[in-house]
């Protein structure tokens, strides 16, 4: 019988294990000198150390273990003195060296927590996710299979390896297990992944884009009857790669279990994945042991012993929390909560805080991010952030509009003509022979004509019907081919029908 989702949280509580991996920017992979430009032509990027050909020895990436130790203090973690790189051991056709170099034992990051704060039916609510550890490894490569209806290995003709990202430096961070979250686990679980996907990018470490892979999420998920003291079994859904998706796949994996708990069956330890299209998982592997692995230490590779002063002078340097950064921008700009949370939601927060840096008014600078420059985005289905137009072309057009020298409406054609590629504000308005009607003589004209044309609506505005007043303007909008100021139209059409 299916369940709702209320029927499950009144029955269990849930158990969450979040496990995140983020790919590094760094120019060069964690062991060899290869590139790590994202896109580049298959296995054009690749050398004897990362194809794992007889002899070739690895050299860690300084910048890859800056980037880490940041990543860990930013995450409230201790940095471990003394850490080491181990072998872990299985078989993917991707990984070149049947092993995946990684940390096991002793991590560089560990003991560490992250606040996050949700909307909850009492109020904001705020809950502390703990961290395991943060620990360095290399990416494995991709795999393309060819033919048939799913894109998978089962049902293709053949498949593709290409190793351009085998050997990308990439950080797993882990946290411990997350209890006492109740039905507000899958919301706790996407506030979480949002507010490490904007620690990274404060620190500049990843470009942190879920759609091409460098952040995912593994979702740990188990159910215990509330008041038990038992843990459940758990699933893992793999490299999820949304926000929305992250709490689909978490809520989805709940209903799942507790399915299963009913019917008096077994939750089976597996690795999952998550469906977009349907918001469920389907099996994949059954989950190993660490013993699985037969981790060992790399033999070819030293310890990692960071020096102390080195440690302070990243910790002295770390950006300001985005949580911190978030309150203070809100009371800055004299932002309602909702408002807020609507920036944050469409990915547009960090985007109005350089517009406003160019000089452009809070409130207008959000009302074109989260209105026009929003609504083409969601048309082409795109992240606002990919469209061609940037903050210094909307604080331009925020100026154009505050000087006078555009409409709301016209502005809108500029957006439109910036997003198409056709230059800057100033050169779309060039080109397409914008501008405002803003001499009274002309505007006269016009509405004289419009009056003249529709006497009979004109009359009942004169007779004290003021909400007829609307159709003339729009005729006089029209006639003006919509580059007039609507409020000065207003005026001069009221005042003329003996109204102003």
């Amino acid at each position: 019988m299916a369940l709702s989702y209320d029927d499950v949280v009144a029955k269990y509580e849930p158990v969450l294990g979040l496990e995140v991996h983020v790919e590094l920017n760094t120019k060069s992979k964690m062991f060899c000198s290869c590139a790590t430009e994202f896109g580049a032509a298959p296995n054009t990027q690749t050398c004897p150390v990362c194809l794992a050909l007889p002899g070739a020895l690895p050299v860690v990436n300084e910048k890859a273990i800056e980037s880490t130790i940041l990543i860990g203090l930013a995450l409230n973690c201790k940095i471990a003195p003394y850490s080491r790189f181990a072998r872990k051991n299985y078989f993917y056709p991707d990984m070149p060296k049947n092993f995946q170099i990684s940390q096991y034992d002793e991590p560089i990051c560990f003991d560490g927590y992250v606040d996050v704060e949700i909307e909850t039916e009492d109020g904001p609510k705020q809950f502390r996710i703990e961290i395991e550890r943060v620990h360095m490894e290399e990416d494995t490569g991709k795999s393309l299979h060819v033919g048939g209806a799913t894109g998978r290995i089962h049902g293709a003709d053949y498949s593709l390896l290409d190793y351009n990202r085998a050997g990308i430096p990439l950080v797993e961070i882990v946290t411990k297990i997350v209890p006492g979250t109740g039905k507000y686990a899958p919301e706790v679980a996407k506030a979480y992944v949002a507010e490490l996907r904007d620690i990274l990018r404060g620190l500049k470490v990843s470009d942190v884009k879920m759609e091409q892979g460098s952040l995912r999420c593994d979702a740990n998920v188990s159910l215990k009857p509330i008041g038990s003291d038992v843990l459940g079994t758990r699933s893992e859904t793999k490299n999820v790669n949304s926000l929305r998706s992250v709490e689909r796949a978490i809520r989805g994996e709940m209903i799942r279990h507790a399915e299963l708990l009913n019917a008096g069956q077994k939750v089976k330890q597996e690795t999952r994945h998550f469906q977009e299209d349907t918001g469920l998982t389907r099996s994949g592997r059954s989950k190993e042991q660490a013993e699985d692995y037969r981790y060992f230490p790399d033999p070819d590779l030293v310890p990692v012993t960071p020096d102390a002063a080195w440690i302070e002078q990243l910790r002295a340097g770390l950006p300001e929390r985005p949580s911190v950064r978030r309150k203070r921008l809100q009371q800055e700009w004299n932002v309602p909560d909702k408002e807020m949370a609507a920036m944050i939601n469409a990915d547009v927060l960090d985007i109005v805080e350089e517009t406003v840096s160019l000089g452009a008014d809070p409130t207008k600078a959000r009302s074109w991010w989260l209105g026009e420059i929003s609504r083409i985005a969601n048309e082409k289905d795109l992240p606002v952030a990919e469209l061609s137009i940037k903050p210094v072309d909307v604080a331009e057009l925020v100026s154009l509009v505050s000087k006078g020298e555009l409409t709301d409406k016209l502005a809108r054609q500029v957006v439109e003509g910036v997003i198409a590629g056709e230059g800057t504000p100033a050169e779309v308005v060039a080109q397409r022979g914008i501008k405002v009607v803003n001499d009274d003589g002309a505007l006269m004209a016009a509405i004289e004509k419009v009056c003249a044309e529709q006497a009979e609506t004109a009359e009942k505005v004169r007779g004290g019907h003021l909400p007829a007043a609307g159709a003339l303007i729009g005729a006089v909008m029209k006639e003006t081919k919509g580059q007039a100021d609507a409020a000065r139209v207003r005026e001069l059409l009221l005042k003329h029908l003996g109204q102003g």
